[in-house]
């Protein structure tokens, strides 16, 4: 991201917004937690984690929220800023086109009204997919954020006493027997420039009656004030073990090794009701037909399908791209110059704010597009997962969920988020290292905003 870019996103944040609903919570939603069990399951076919459900950058009313959408855009650069360095730290290179950047911080306006003001009440502007696991014997509970985008398990710890920590569950390792303290300290920077940091530990992890033995995370004494009133305790990541900042098997990688689940896949569903995530395998009921597999590269550390097609109205305007497929991005996110031709094939569309990335469309017409890779089916993206809702009450003109931001992955690198993941069933393969998606079935499809 520019300086440009960054100053402007300062310039921009220093603006009256029009409507106080731009300062409801950041991150709030229900949490439809599945218990999970302390005995082992050896060599499961599968289990279901039941997901809070999760909508777009919108205000209760409907209209987009610019806050939240600076925020996302903020915090989704910084994440993949220290991805790369994880990469290149465990690697020693970096995708091509890839760029070590500065990381960004919250402009003081915004951070101020995002630290100690969030409701936990507000069930409209959920940001994350979360799920239950346990931590320790006996098992600690912990309401999880599932991200395909990083690979590193952590969750506050009982030593974390400043207030970022305050209604969380933390970790208490004298409350359980199988806790071992490791070497070295983990780090990881966050969206406001400070870190969630701690000490590394290895554990007992259940989600779902799958049981990680010896499995290594960090219970986190120093929490990002990004985090606070957010409703999940910690992150699960789902990505390559090169992306490990503790570089240790992910704990969905040390499932397969000690042979709980009989498939090296999970899928997601994401929708506004019944959203799940499937460990060790798919749920057959959730989709209709094949799924269609693409080939990716693991030693990026990403879920990343390369030849891509984004095609508007029945016409390629982008071609031969790189997608990386993130469950913890709620939106989209593309090179700026190739977001910009995207638009220009959507008949009305305008930038809303050039610095921000974000473009409106008129909202009585939103293009038809989707998604192709390989040449195989034309994915579409329905309408209203598009929508971000009308730039201020009574506008016709709607923002729309891919924004042009450079993140550091190249001219050629997109970030493809829940806004394509709600109109598929997603299946992401360890044993093929592969990509797939399949129709989700007719029952289980909401499309509802």
């Amino acid at each position: 991201m520019s300086e440009v870019y960054l100053q402007a996103i300062k310039v921009s944040c220093s603006r009256p917004f029009p409507s106080v609903m731009f300062y409801k919570a950041i991150l709030t939603y229900v949490a439809l937690a599945l218990l999970a069990t302390a005995s082992p399951v050896a060599r499961a076919p599968g289990t279901r984690i039941a997901l809070g459900k999760r909508s777009t950058l919108s205000n209760a009313d409907g209209t987009f929220n610019q806050e939240k959408a600076i925020l996302h855009a903020i915090k989704v650069y910084n994440k993949y800023q220290t991805n790369l360095r994880k990469l290149l730290a465990n690697t020693g290179s970096l995708p091509q086109g890839s760029e070590i950047k500065e990381f960004l911080a919250v402009p003081a306006e915004l951070k101020k009204r995002n630290t100690g003001s969030v409701s936990l009440t507000d069930e409209e502007d959920n940001t994350e997919w979360a799920g239950a696991i346990t931590i320790g014997t006996p098992g600690q509970s912990f309401l999880i954020d599932f991200d395909t985008g990083s690979s590193d398990l952590w969750v506050p710890s009982s030593d974390c006493t400043s207030s970022d920590c305050d209604g969380k569950n933390k970790y208490q390792v004298s409350e359980s027997s199988t806790s071992s303290i490791e070497s070295g300290n983990f780090s990881l920077a966050y969206v406001d420039g400070s870190s969630v940091s701690g000490p590394i530990f290895t554990e007992t992890v259940t989600i779902g009656g799958l049981v990680a033995m010896n499995q290594t995370f960090s219970p986190v004494t120093i929490v990002s004030d990004f985090f606070t009133g957010d409703p999940t305790d910690g992150i699960l990541g789902l990505a390559f073990p090169a992306l490990s900042d503790l570089d240790a098997t992910p704990v969905f990688n040390t499932l397969i090794e000690q042979g709980q689940v009989t498939s090296g896949e999970f899928a997601f569903k994401l929708t506004e009701e019944g959203s799940e995530l499937f460990l060790g395998g798919v749920d057959n009921t959730l989709f209709t037909g094949d799924i269609e597999f693409h080939d990716v590269n693991q030693t990026s550390g990403f879920w990343k399908l390369p030849n891509a097609q984004a095609v508007v109205n029945s016409n390629v305007t982008n071609n031969n791209f790189n997608t990386i497929i993130d469950s913890g991005t709620t939106n989209m996110f593309g090179p700026p110059n190739e977001v910009m031709r995207f638009y220009e094939a959507v008949e009305g569309s305008q930038p809303l704010n050039e610095s921000e990335g974000y473009y409106s469309f008129p909202c009585d017409s939103p293009p038809t597009f989707g998604f192709r890779w390989d040449d195989g089916r034309l994915w579409q993206v329905d309408s209203a997962h598009f929508n971000l809702g009308p730039t201020y009450n009574g506008s016709s003109q709607c923002v729309g969920a891919l924004a042009g931001v450079d993140v550091g992955l190249g001219s050629n690198t997109w970030l493809i988020g829940d806004a394509f993941m709600r109109n598929v069933y997603s299946v992401f393969s360890f044993d093929k290292t592969a990509v797939g998606f399949a129709a989700l079935a007719t029952s289980h499809n909401n499309s509802s905003r």
